[in-house]
């Protein structure tokens, strides 16, 4: 394995045609696209073949597409697995995950901080499906222990979770969760990406993200992604994704993995900015409190210190002193950042996450969790962090 940026830009890389041979021979720089929703087989026992052993070849572009393959497997070998599943979402890849490996009587473990969608596929979905859940501070590994029960299958962790970046120690809950038979574990990485952290090295069984964000980086793609073994893997496809049907199209596979070619040069400069905001919004008087998980005045900074590499990542939040009125204010004046509900992308964005990401959640849930009515959040872009800075000075000085 060569460097990330190297990996990023040349991993998997298809340069030639692998699926026939064509004439004139076409050697294209950028892998093409396979818009088409099936193929022509060569004959009935390819046909009856490759319609049964999907991970083969290719029969029908619900189960597979080159385009989408090729993206697959650049995602597996950047987070060192031996297979991975594109999805149509983040939430595509979650729930397909999810769904994998739990049934109706199951209990499930999931983190008290997650991305409202997730939480609520939990609450207010599976729950409706004879499945149960817990919530717990995953960050305190006896949290999980002791809420274990001899029906548990699953436990869910977000690391960085979104929105307070609470950071969990993936290493010390596979041990935990390992140490009992029949649990996987799935962690959410999306606020890392890959080049930040790779927890399927540190124990985990199944990683997602949502490749919306900085995998693609530039908001112009919806997409998800799963990254495992080969046999966890292949059950999320067969039948899991086959029958959902939470399929990512082939056009934005390719926008994808153009993307990606540049994620190590952005995430640097996501991770440099992003430390020199939040170190200004911790020492501003009309900032209560800063979540950022390089700051040492961060509650779980040791645990991100040695699980993370390269950096802390582009996301924050921030308690802004008078509440909703005060977030209204500083909302509705920014000037260099965009008011959107997404994160990730080369530009900043900042949204209120109790009322956009987590309006699903009680206030006393929410509360609990330490989101807080006066809490921004903000995805910190590749701008000049000078320029990021002072726009949000204006902004708050008119609070």
């Amino acid at each position: 394995m060569m460097g990330i940026n190297t990996d990023l830009l040349h991993a998997e890389q298809v340069h030639a045609e692998l699926w026939g041979t064509y004439e004139p021979h076409a050697m294209a720089h950028v892998s093409p696209i396979y818009q088409t929703s099936t193929y022509v087989l060569k004959d009935f026992d390819s046909a009856v073949y490759l319609n049964q052993h999907v991970e083969d070849g290719f029969a029908y572009s619900r189960f597979g597409n080159p385009s989408t393959d090729e993206l697959e497997k650049k995602i597996a070998h950047l987070e060192h697995a031996e297979s991975a599943l594109a999805a149509a979402s983040g939430l595509g890849a979650i729930s397909t995950a999810a769904m994998s490996c739990i049934k109706a009587g199951d209990h499930v473990i999931i983190g008290d901080v997650i991305y409202g969608c997730s939480y609520t596929l939990f609450a207010k979905v599976l729950s409706h499906m004879g499945i149960e859940y817990t919530r717990v501070d995953t960050s305190k590994v006896e949290n999980i222990e002791q809420a274990i029960r001899p029906n548990t299958t699953l436990v869910y962790v977000e690391t960085p979770a979104n929105p307070t970046l609470k950071i969990s120690d993936i290493q010390a809950i596979s041990d935990c969760v390992h140490s009992h038979k029949g649990i996987t574990l799935i962690v959410d990485s999306t606020f890392a990406s890959p080049y930040l952290q790779n927890p399927l090295d540190l124990g985990a069984d199944l990683v997602v993200h949502s490749a919306t964000k900085y995998l693609c980086g530039h908001g112009n793609v919806v997409a998800g992604v799963i990254a495992g073994d080969k046999e966890r893997i292949h059950t999320c496809r067969m039948p899991y994704l086959q029958c959902f049907g939470a399929v990512l199209d082939p056009f934005a596979a390719w926008q994808l993995m153009n993307g990606m070619k540049t994620l190590g040069i952005r995430m640097e400069r996501h991770c440099q900015n992003a430390m020199k905001v939040a170190k200004y919004l911790e020492n501003h008087p009309k900032i209560e409190r800063v979540y950022y998980p390089g700051l040492e005045s961060h509650p779980t900074h040791e645990i991100a210190k040695k699980q993370m590499h390269g950096g802390y990542g582009g996301m924050m939040s921030a308690d802004i002193k008078g509440g909703l009125d005060a977030v209204r204010t500083v909302m509705n004046n920014v000037k260099v950042f965009s008011l959107a509900t997404s994160l990730g992308n080369v530009d900043s964005l900042i949204q209120h996450s109790p009322t956009m990401s987590h309006f699903d959640m009680t206030p006393e849930e929410r509360y609990a969790s330490e989101i807080y009515d006066g809490q921004v959040r903000l995805s910190i872009g590749i701008e000049d962090a000078e320029d990021l800075i002072a726009d949000l000075d204006q902004a708050l000085a008119l609070i």
